[in-house]
């Protein structure tokens, strides 16, 4: 309703603004306690117990990428990328690979 009184006014807005605070906070906890539930133990349990095993593939990827990067770069022709390329699986493979053939074709130009 209307109010003519500048002080009720006030008190008003300022009531409402309490209100609109209250709910934010009340909102900031709900998605708090949302994003910080516990995971399952057996799932933690899991992942210790995987971790070993990616971590050791990972570093097999790594080196046979460094190893593919070193065969790379004796190869000096376009042709014989491209059917690298075509056979690779990988898409870090499949990366190196291209970024060989850019950098041939941009010796080529130049």
């Amino acid at each position: 309703e209307a109010t003519l009184d500048l002080a009720e006014r006030r008190r008003i807005r300022s009531a409402i603004r309490e209100l609109q605070r209250q709910e934010l906070e009340r909102d900031e906890e709900t998605l708090a306690s949302k994003r910080f539930r516990p995971e399952r133990s057996s799932h933690r349990q899991d992942d210790k117990e995987n971790w070993p095993r990616s971590r050791r593939l990972e570093e097999e990827q790594q080196a046979a990428l460094a190893t593919l990067s070193e065969q790379l770069e004796a190869i000096t022709s376009v042709e014989e990328l491209t059917k690298l390329l075509r056979a690779a699986g990988e898409y870090e493979e499949r990366k190196l690979i291209r970024a060989a053939i850019r950098k041939l074709r941009a010796e080529e130009i130049e």
